[in-house]
């Protein structure tokens, strides 16, 4: 058994910067959410038995309450903040467990997973 706990958040942050800078500043409406899958595709290729990924649905959590000033979604850009929904249903249209974090954070049910 190979098991595979990845963090789409980090991975949609990834390959969504990484992508632009390969095409110069051009957004691709879906790159990020392609490079994710393509990612996670190549687990599966490569002989992952299971995958899970795990994704801030919402970017704020508890820490917010606890922390001034902790990470917000204030600043992510609307060609990336638009891509956190397709990509949840795009891993799960794959069969991907997806774990939609709202009060947590993503690592954090890596962390207990």
């Amino acid at each position: 058994m190979i098991v595979h706990l990845v963090d789409g958040t980090y991975e949609l942050f990834r390959h969504f910067y990484g992508l632009r800078r390969a095409k110069l500043d051009r957004d691709s409406p879906f790159g990020a959410v392609i490079g994710v899958l393509h990612t996670v595709l190549k687990m599966i290729e490569d002989g992952a038995s299971h995958v899970g990924v795990a994704t801030d649905h919402v970017i704020e959590s508890f820490r917010n309450d606890l922390w001034p000033g902790y990470k917000t979604g204030e600043g992510i850009e609307p060609a990336l903040a638009a891509q956190f929904q397709p990509l949840e249903d795009a891993l799960a249209a794959m069969g991907v467990v997806v774990w939609p974090m709202i009060e947590l954070e993503a690592d954090d049910a890596l962390a207990s997973a």
